[in-house]
């Protein structure tokens, strides 16, 4: 019965470590055009609303560095990677629909 109590307490501790942790976005672009300056602005105005200075955001040109959309498996531009807190996730296109970014990023409940 002790080994129940225990265990729960070091979820507890776990969920309560992964508040303070920030979010790691990449977003993977493919040059400087309109939709990819799109999906920055969106995303850049949805994490400042959102979560001020609780994120590391990383833009990728994958024309400038193919490596990484290798690496990402990214077949399609813009995407956007949220690699923590876990799950990962992958958004694709120009993130102009807040509702389903915000709870894709589980900043926002279903409900809303």
């Amino acid at each position: 019965m002790e080994e129940k109590i225990n265990k729960f307490d070091e979820f507890e501790a776990l969920e309560t470590s992964k508040k303070g942790d920030k979010y790691i976005l990449r977003l993977f672009v493919a040059g400087i055009n309109p939709k990819s300056k799109k999906a920055i602005e969106n995303l850049r105005e949805l994490l400042e609303e959102n979560l001020k200075d609780s994120y590391d955001l990383e833009i990728i040109d994958i024309y400038q560095q193919p490596i990484f959309a290798k690496e990402g498996k990214i077949i399609a531009a813009p995407t956007l990677i949220k690699e923590l807190p876990l799950p990962i996730r992958r958004f694709v296109g120009d993130l102009s629909d807040k509702h389903k970014l915000l709870l894709g990023l589980d900043l926002r409940s279903a409900k809303k």
